[in-house]
């Protein structure tokens, strides 16, 4: 039995709350084999992954115990599903491919039934395959992905024999040093950076009975050039790109709330220096953490980002508290409804040699969701990609492009005039300024010369007893107001 970690603990919640509906915390990976697949050896590589890495057998259990537990079965299976598609045509092969990824991925796991993974061999052709990797979020995060990919192909080399692999830090290591933090010193550093917040910031109105769906999607790869000048900016101010991107969302969540103290989520890597080989480890480390940033709009944007790199600073030793009691201490409830997800993944499963038997691996893709209406997942490159994922159902795709846009538009700014004040950046293109100037512009009429005070004069000389202002339940007559 082993604790679970504040992440695992808020994704069971989730997945409890509403058991008969999707279940947005599932993930994906399809990973491109050219060449031949040997249905036995990929078997054998299944089972050995699930011995190098126990935690893979974990399931979950809440009823009857004092806190939610996780249980590692000594020996379980890893089936592999094996789906041939490689006698229709080219387009109804497509198709198939397609619906059975997004079964595979709709299809719920029971979170006390492991494993919590699947294996799906897909045949095209005799030298085209796709290997189809799902699994419940709980078990893995995004740096975990590519390496569980990485040890599955190796173990698929050497028949599953772990032993050819090197040794990795269990999973458990990690949990254990969570156990050993200082949650009380924790709670004082969130409480003292969120003191002062006055209200959540929310892009959609809040409704916990909402169910889950799959996101819209929206992508955009900003070009070398601005890329390279975002890069340099960070290197100039000592900071990373990832704040400079949080930075300039901040102030675009300023801007389509109208509140100069906003709050994001941010999905932090949660793997400890003071774990060594952490960064190596499978499982479920990162966490989610408020982000605060007050906008002054007279600040240079250069000096926003020295400012809140050093507020962050301030808070990476208490990234792993809850996010639950993080926002208790600020008494305000969910203090957000947006995410940031900063993408870095620790290797490249398609750069390896190839396969026993000859097979190369192409592309690779990859699905995953939260329950947030929005999501910014931030890819960091030689070009950074913007992928905005947006619930449907309360965020239109029109709105979703509309906030892409206006991102782009800000860092494109950001990006060649670093040093001018927060409150002097335009967030409009040319067709939004345009359409401002004409909807809701009727025909023009003459009007007399004069004031509104001429006006009210005038009415209050014709009608002194006539209501004139009213507030709440009191009001005031023409007469009164004009004294």
């Amino acid at each position: 039995m082993l604790p679970l970690s504040p992440l695992q603990r808020g994704m069971l919640f989730h997945s409890l709350y509403d058991e008969g509906g999707l279940d947005v915390y599932a993930v994906q990976v399809t990973v491109e084999l050219r060449g031949p697949v040997n249905g036995d050896r990929l078997r054998a590589a299944a089972g050995g992954l699930l011995r190098r890495h126990p935690n893979l057998r974990a399931g979950f259990w809440h009823e009857g115990v004092p806190e939610p537990v996780q249980f590692v079965p000594t020996e379980l299976g890893l089936p592999v599903a094996d789906l041939d598609l490689a006698g229709l045509p080219a387009q109804e092969r497509a198709e198939a491919l397609e619906t059975a990824t997004r079964t595979a991925l709709a299809e719920r796991f029971v979170l006390h039934r492991p494993p919590l993974l699947r294996l799906l061999l897909v045949r095209l052709g005799p030298a085209d395959h796709r290997l189809v990797v799902t699994a419940h979020h709980i078990l893995v995060d995004g740096w975990s992905m590519p390496l569980l990919v990485r040890d599955l192909l190796d173990l698929y080399d050497h028949c599953g024999d772990t032993s050819a692999l090197p040794a990795v830090r269990p999973y458990r290591d990690h949990l254990a040093w969570l156990a050993r933090q200082d949650t009380d010193a924790a709670r004082r550093a969130w409480a003292e950076a969120l003191a002062g917040l006055d209200a959540p910031t929310l892009l959609t109105v809040p409704d916990p009975g909402r169910a889950p769906v799959r996101p819209g999607v929206r992508e955009t790869m900003l070009p070398e050039g601005m890329t390279a000048a975002l890069t340099a900016l960070a290197r100039r101010c000592g900071i990373t790109p990832s704040t400079l991107v949080q930075c300039a969302w901040a102030m675009l969540l300023g801007v389509l709330t109208g509140r100069d103290d906003v709050v994001f989520g941010l999905t932090v890597a949660g793997r400890p220096a003071e774990v060594p080989g952490s960064e190596s480890m499978v499982g479920l480390f990162i966490n989610t953490v408020p982000v605060r940033v007050a906008l002054r709009p007279a600040e240079p944007f250069d000096r926003l980002l020295r400012r809140v790199a050093a507020e962050q600073a301030r808070l990476l030793d208490h990234h792993h508290l809850g996010l639950d009691d993080v926002q208790r201490q600020a008494g305000l409830g969910d203090l957000f409804d947006t995410l940031v997800v900063i993408e870095n993944y620790p290797v490249d499963p398609s750069a390896r040699a190839p396969l026993a038997g000859g097979a190369t691996v192409g592309e690779i893709g990859a699905r995953d969701a939260t329950h947030y209406p929005l999501t910014l997942a931030v890819g960091l490159g030689k070009r950074i990609v913007l992928q905005t994922e947006y619930r449907p159902d309360v965020i239109d795709a029109r709105h979703a492009e509309s906030i892409t846009r206006r991102l782009v538009r800000l860092l494109e700014q950001v990006a060649v005039a670093s040093a001018v004040p927060v409150g002097r950046f335009d967030l409009l293109d040319d067709d939004e300024r345009a359409r401002l100037r004409t909807e809701g512009t009727g025909p023009s009429r003459p009007v007399r010369a004069g004031t509104v005070a001429d006006r009210f004069a005038e009415r209050a000389a014709v009608s002194p007893g006539a209501t004139a202002v009213v507030c709440g339940q009191a009001s005031l007559t023409f007469a009164q107001v004009s004294g």
